[in-house]
């Protein structure tokens, strides 16, 4: 790998890893936040949990628009980059007031977080298309595509992981009130999301040659770009059911070791385990990818996430069982993860090669798509599952104990709250964790078992094939710059002239 692809690779990973942190902390743990530090009541919870759907899928929605604007950018900085700044400062702002405790409370406090929460989503969407987009235009090269997307995905599970293993222990960490303490997270994350994404807005040098386009894409051509490519609908299907799976069973880890398992602490050390997982995997997945084809490399993971599934359901709250489990899961949902990724970058050559235009900010408008269609849905999974479970009344009570004991400067009324605590949570057993448990696993495994399906049924673009791809463009290119320069020449020819007059 040559210097320029080296620092391509270390720059454009590392300015995953503060956004992925920030975007870990709303999307995971916003719902668990409300509920079991603000504390909201059940009627709350139903009304802004309803919302955080509506306004991911109407954000979802957005997304290709957004890739549209993308794509239609030029600037001498390039079409990617300025939207990446906009977006990075903008939902660093946003993300701080979601976190911030105003003393509001009842309609105020949900018209508030509404207004917020739907500005975020869309201030994250700019940055997180214009980010992505970005990849497929550095290389045409498969393998460093493969090199640069792994390097990314460690990059974004650090920040992701750093905040599961914190998230817990941040009122601890900090000594104070967890609602103050959350506050002083969120800023420390902002700040370094806008610290590492400047690796990426000054460090990265794409090909401008294959990005710097004068043709512009209408509402017309989005549509096309989009439902045209046929591989590309198939990636985004079988992706969005992954994400949708993914994100349901991530959403509900604290309520698990809490309610379940019965010790919130165990999450942070289980958590950390499952990080190593992930990041082994995508460390050896170029050398697996040595000696394995993409689709077997698919086919192999998901038996695995098939019987880690399993086993973690029947395991009893057996701690062995489920580190076990978490650990062979989440290696797999690693390599999964990276495998979707490159599909979409390949999906963009197939674009370009079928329709004639590369469209990457349109194409890649998918991934942000999915993650939110994913994460809308796990929301509501999630919601739904704390109402008729029973388990939100439990995570009221104890929000509002939490804070008491945090206020309180006597041992003596420390212990008793926290007695009070403990027999609360102990409480929750029987059908409310068996409910929790089929939400948690089982739903999510029909999901990412279908998806597997559709792309092994239909997903085309296999080593060969991506070659002749490649092949077939680099000779259209040549052919356009033969076809060119016979017209300069042409026209600038005055034996041509004067044969003409």
């Amino acid at each position: 790998m040559t210097k320029g692809a080296n620092r391509n690779r270390f720059c454009f990973g590392l300015g995953t890893l503060g956004r992925d942190a920030v975007y870990t902390l709303v999307s995971m743990y916003l719902i668990t936040y409300l509920t079991e530090t603000v504390g909201l009541s059940n009627a709350e919870l139903g009304i802004i949990g309803g919302i955080m759907v509506a306004f991911r899928i109407f954000d979802a929605l957005n997304d290709p628009i957004m890739g549209t604007i993308v794509d239609n950018t030029s600037t001498k900085w390039g079409k990617f980059k300025p939207w990446i700044l906009f977006g990075v400062i903008a939902a660093g702002i946003l993300t701080v007031l979601l976190f911030t405790d105003f003393g509001l409370s009842g309609v105020g406090y949900i018209v508030f977080f509404s207004i917020v929460y739907l500005l975020w989503g869309m201030a994250y969407t700019t940055n997180d298309i214009s980010y992505w987009s970005l990849m497929p235009a550095i290389t045409k090269d498969q393998k460093q595509r493969e090199n640069i997307g792994a390097f990314a995905r460690i990059c974004a599970n650090v920040g992701m992981f750093a905040v599961v293993i914190l998230y817990t222990m941040v009122p601890d960490l900090f000594g104070m009130a967890p609602k103050q303490a959350y506050f002083i997270f969120a800023l420390l994350l902002v700040a370094i999301m806008i610290g590492f994404q400047m690796f990426t807005v000054f460090g990265v040098k794409e090909e401008r040659v294959q990005t710097d386009s004068k043709e512009h894409t209408s509402l017309g051509g989005m549509i096309k770009a989009l439902m045209k490519n046929d591989q590309l609908m198939v990636a985004a299907v079988a992706m969005a059911l992954f994400m949708i799976g993914y994100c349901t069973t991530t959403s509900f880890g604290v309520y698990y070791f809490k309610y379940a398992y019965k010790d919130e602490g165990t999450y942070m050390v289980f958590a950390a385990v499952l990080g190593v997982a992930q990041l082994t995997a995508l460390s050896v997945f170029p050398l697996f990818s040595k000696k394995f084809t993409r689709k077997q490399l698919y086919f192999g993971s998901m038996i695995a996430v098939v019987a880690s599934y399993l086993i973690f359901f029947l395991s009893f709250e057996n701690l062995a069982l489920i580190v076990i489990s978490g650990l062979v899961l989440f290696f797999a949902q690693a390599f999964i993860q990276l495998l979707m990724l490159l599909f979409l970058a390949d999906a963009v050559e197939y674009g370009e090669w079928k329709l004639g235009r590369r469209n990457e900010s349109v194409s890649f408008a998918v991934q942000p798509f999915i993650n939110k269609l994913g994460g809308a849905i796990g929301t509501l999974v999630v919601t739904v599952t704390l109402i008729i479970s029973g388990i939100n009344p439990v995570s009221q009570k104890v929000a509002e104990l939490e804070e008491l004991k945090a206020a309180a400067t006597d041992p003596a009324v420390s212990a008793s709250i926290q007695a009070q605590i403990d027999a609360l949570i102990g409480g929750v057993e029987g059908s409310p964790i068996w409910i929790m448990k089929i939400a948690m696993m089982i739903l999510p495994l029909i999901c990412i078992l279908v998806g597997f399906i559709i792309y092994y049924k239909k997903f085309k673009i296999d080593e060969k094939m991506y070659e002749r791809i490649v092949s077939d463009l680099a000779a259209r290119d040549e052919s356009a710059s033969c076809d060119a320069e016979i017209v300069s020449v042409g026209a600038s020819d005055p034996a041509s002239e004067g044969t003409e007059a």
